[in-house]
């Protein structure tokens, strides 16, 4: 992700997630770690003409790292794409040396959690009210880099 998708990414973000959006400041302050050797990492699926079909973004620092973000448009769901982010983020993970990876659900999110399930996710904990302003409350998972060896080919 760079720069010129700020303005296509919070389009989507904004239709996908209406009351807990991202600001465009935020993405500016996560895009300016993402530079070598920052904490941050970032990409964006496009599609044939260049329109931005999906975005994900981690956070990695020392031997942790946590999904901040994984969107896919309704009209591209379904087709693998959710997947092949979260791949990205999980080999970038290990690529930096991280030993796990967290992420946070929507309980009622039961899509998303069967995909980070499929690649390894286990449950560890509830954050009451972690999303606002629904009060929605997330599932914590973990991926252990140490115990989960992952390809593509695992989970296509």
């Amino acid at each position: 992700m760079r720069w010129w998708d700020i303005e296509p990414v919070m389009e989507l973000e904004l239709r996908l997630f209406p009351e807990d959006a991202w600001s465009r400041g935020m993405y500016w302050s996560e895009l300016a770690d993402a530079r070598p050797g920052g904490s941050r990492h970032y990409t964006v699926a496009t599609t044939a003409d260049g329109a931005v079909a999906g975005y994900a973004g981690l956070m990695a620092v020392g031997a942790e790292s946590d999904v901040q973000t994984i969107a896919v448009a309704e009209e591209h769901q379904g087709r693998g794409l959710g997947a092949l982010l979260l791949g990205d983020l999980i080999a970038e993970s290990a690529r930096r040396g991280c030993d796990e990876l967290l992420l946070e659900v929507r309980v009622d999110n039961v899509r998303a959690q069967r995909l980070y399930e499929r690649y390894g996710f286990i449950p560890v904990g509830i954050r009451r009210g972690y999303y606002q302003p629904a009060n929605v409350d997330a599932l914590v998972m973990r991926l252990d880099h140490e115990t989960t060896n992952h390809t593509e080919e695992d989970h296509g």
